[in-house]
């Protein structure tokens, strides 16, 4: 897609594949993936229909652990808003999510609907002060089913991303590790495409992007394909030219 995007031309994904595979760079999975379902079933159609929370742990060495808080959005998988915490408390989801409405303008925007709440059973997601806030805020709180992380799928598949660039290098001071988290955010946001969401970034589906992205993507493969075409009508006539040409000398000859 980034290839389409700066070059404005299409490569299908059969041709990158073909490539690929032809330079040994595509190796099967030692594992077997297991789905729980199809789909989940409470989809969400638009931005800020559903957000989903969650903390996952990171060591300092020499310090001890931090604490990541991120509220996600489920429509586009666009990280909202995140903060680096010392404990996990209701305390560190409440500032999260004042970030969150700040940044997405939930918090004085006129909206009919405020984001429900996606989460697991952890001591902070069901402390009273949580419930408090979000009573006060007007936003519904849901809770996945225990022991069924499932349910939180997305912003599970969210950390594991994360990690799995985090965890190539070591952290001694909390600065250094918040640094790499917000770089990575903007990436993860603006830059890597997600397959889930047609192959567009999450700012992409959350700014409402996404029609006209397709759409320019659609054109820059029907030009493609027809200057192809036409450059194999080209070679066509051309060696048809040239055969033609060749029977008139051999018959002059004969």
């Amino acid at each position: 897609m980034r290839f389409i995007k700066e070059r404005r031309y299409f490569v299908s994904e059969a041709t990158v594949y073909r490539l690929l595979k032809a330079r040994d760079l595509i190796t099967s999975p030692a594992y077997s993936v297991i789905k729980a379902a199809q789909a989940f079933h409470t989809q969400t159609t638009r931005p800020n229909e559903m957000w989903q929370t969650d903390f996952t742990h990171f060591k300092i060495i020499g310090w001890g652990w931090m604490y990541l808080s991120t509220v996600f959005d489920d429509f586009s998988r666009y990280i909202i808003a995140w903060k680096l915490c010392t404990t996990m408390r209701a305390e560190d989801v409440t500032d999260t999510l004042d970030m969150a409405l700040t940044a997405s303008g939930c918090d004085h925007a006129n909206v009919l609907h405020r984001p429900r709440l996606l989460s697991d059973n952890s001591p902070s997601y069901i402390a009273g002060e949580l419930a408090d806030y979000l009573n006060g805020k007007q936003m519904d709180h849901v809770r996945g089913a225990p022991f069924h992380p499932p349910t939180q799928g997305k912003i599970e598949r969210w950390h594991q991303t994360l990690k799995n660039r985090l965890l190539l290098e070591n952290y001694f001071l909390p600065g250094d590790l918040e640094h790499q988290i917000e770089a990575f955010v903007k990436h993860y946001n603006h830059q890597r495409y997600h397959e889930s969401l047609d192959n567009l970034t999450p700012a992409d589906a959350y700014f409402g992007k996404s029609t006209a992205i397709t759409k320019r993507r659609e054109r820059i493969e029907r030009e493609t394909l027809e200057y192809w075409r036409l450059q194999h009508r080209k070679l066509a006539a051309k060696n048809n030219h040239q055969t033609k040409s060749a029977l008139a000398i051999l018959r002059r000859e004969l």
